[in-house]
């Protein structure tokens, strides 16, 4: 195929052919994949949880440090190899070229022939509250931790922002496209809600 000129690869692909039949005979508000929706939540709860006790349960930095740095590591591989696959249909990963180029590389699971969703609506809300909520905790933690001079613990939040935060851009480029695109809604948005507030009510251009 010829050389892509963008930095930014999608592709639009099938990654679970063989279980098209099956969900698509699922309902969607069944958790078809109990295992992954727990280890999506399992992982990054634990260090959150580990963080807040550590202090509480063992005196040795340490040993919390280590704890929650595997924790946030084996979080990172299952959300970003494995959960993302089977609860949205998306995955996504950068590499680099034999230029040195980093390119964004994103696939998305197939709609079936009928057009209907091939994802549980209950596995998709837990994917992305998970994915949401948890960086923001860890910026949380961040600001907390620089406010109270807790100099030793910026290593270990920002460690949690990093890798959480790192799946969380990678699937909403995942989702909504490149970041041209990304860029280009939030411009529009913006205009809207320019326009909303200074046109004056009953103006024939607002309407």
């Amino acid at each position: 195929s010829p050389p892509q000129d963008s930095s930014d690869d999608i592709e639009d692909v099938s990654l679970f052919d063989a279980d098209d039949d099956v969900s698509r005979r699922s309902k969607k508000s069944k958790i078809r994949h109990p295992v992954a929706s727990f280890f999506h939540l399992f992982f990054r709860v634990s260090a959150i949880v580990v963080y807040l006790l550590c202090e509480l349960l063992t005196s040795s930095f340490i040993a919390c440090m280590v704890t929650i740095i595997l924790l946030l590591s084996c979080d990172f591989w299952a959300v970003k190899n494995v959960t993302g696959r089977l609860m949205v249909g998306l995955r996504w990963w950068n590499q680099v070229d034999d230029d040195g180029r980093s390119h964004w590389v994103f696939e998305a699971r197939k709609v079936s022939a009928q057009g209907g969703k091939t994802s549980s609506e209950a596995e998709s809300r837990i994917f992305w509250l998970g994915l949401i909520t948890c960086p923001m905790i860890w910026v949380i933690f961040a600001f907390s931790a620089l406010f109270s001079f807790k100099v030793k613990w910026l290593a270990v939040v920002v460690m949690g922002v990093v890798l959480q935060g790192a799946n969380l851009y990678g699937y909403i480029r995942c989702k909504v496209g490149s970041r041209k695109n990304l860029t280009s809604m939030a411009t529009s948005y913006l205009g809207k809600q320019f326009l909303r507030q200074v046109r004056p009510p009953g103006h024939p251009w607002g309407s």
